[in-house]
């Protein structure tokens, strides 16, 4: 399958185009500069220059390949209304390129929000509906294409997606404490955070966007959830530093924009993902990860 990838140069989108490629599949990747078109080329894989504003070049890519990973956000925290209309309209622009193909359209979403409770399952609705809501209401915009003959697709990634040289929610939050001297946790630290190896959500999107109906949400989740006190103890037992709980009123400002999320229930499961594409996750766990030197250099090593 020749498969068109945006944010393919990214945390996620970088390992996935490794593992499409291992699997035979070709692969164009949007590249927004020339490192990452360097990057993607030294792989093996097409380039195609553009950045999510540009949806002449989404339209353009999608429409050449025989099917589409939309692994891209600007993730823009400074200013979301832009963020998430860049988003809403990606992923319009993506799948009216594959109207009545019966092509996939995998797009990345998340697991917050979607149970108060309980861990998400995949039979949750997503509630984030319409252009002002997270993402732009990109997972169910997707969906809307369904009855037009795409095969839109659901990639529900865990908070964390982990492993070495991750640069996002855990680099973070370890930052926050490289810089206030202490690893914090939000509250009583009971919320909990699902997780996910890197190198096995990147397998998950390829048996997705290879296997999985359309309609169908796939939950990128090894662990269910990990209590964020147990984090923020990895952290500090890995710098050395000690562990103390940080007053809601207080998250942002200690942890900066990672600060409302530490402090979200944000847990998942994924049985029903398993059992659909025969999924079996390899990768660490988060915990270990952390003590093995994914995010800083081990103490005494």
């Amino acid at each position: 399958m020749h498969v068109f990838v945006t944010g393919a140069s990214g945390w996620i989108g970088s390992h996935t185009v490794d593992e499409l490629l291992a699997a035979g599949h070709t692969v164009t990747g949007l590249a927004r500069s020339d490192a990452s078109a360097a990057a993607l080329e030294g792989k093996g894989a097409a380039v195609l220059r553009g950045d999510l504003d540009d949806l002449d070049a989404l339209h353009r890519g999608a429409a050449d390949a025989e099917g589409v990973l939309h692994l891209a956000n600007k993730h823009d925290w400074a200013d979301p209304v832009a963020t998430n209309a860049a988003e809403r309209a990606a992923v319009e622009t993506l799948a009216a390129a594959l109207v009545g193909t019966d092509r996939p359209l995998v797009v990345a979403s998340g697991v917050a929000g979607l149970a108060q409770g309980r861990p998400a399952t995949e039979s949750d609705d997503n509630p984030f509906v319409g252009p002002d809501s997270m993402r732009g209401g990109s997972e169910n915009r997707g969906f809307d294409f369904v009855d037009q003959g795409v095969r839109a697709i659901a990639a529900r990634f865990s908070p964390t997606t982990h492993g070495t040289g991750d640069h996002g929610f855990i680099a973070a939050i370890v930052a926050a404490a490289q810089r206030t001297g202490v690893s914090g946790y939000v509250g009583d630290g009971t919320n909990r955070w699902a997780a996910v190896h890197v190198t096995d959500a990147a397998r998950l999107v390829r048996l997705g966007l290879e296997q999985a109906p359309a309609g169908t949400r796939l939950h990128a989740v090894t662990e269910s959830g990990i209590p964020t006190r147990d984090i923020a103890e990895a952290i500090g037992a890995g710098l050395g530093l000690p562990v103390t709980s940080v007053d809601p009123a207080d998250a942002e400002e200690h942890f900066g924009f990672i600060g409302r999320f530490f402090a979200m229930e944000m847990s998942a499961t994924s049985d029903a993902t398993r059992e659909l594409l025969g999924w079996e996750p390899t990768g660490v766990g988060l915990l270990d990860d952390i003590a093995g030197g994914a995010y800083f250099p081990v103490r005494g090593a």
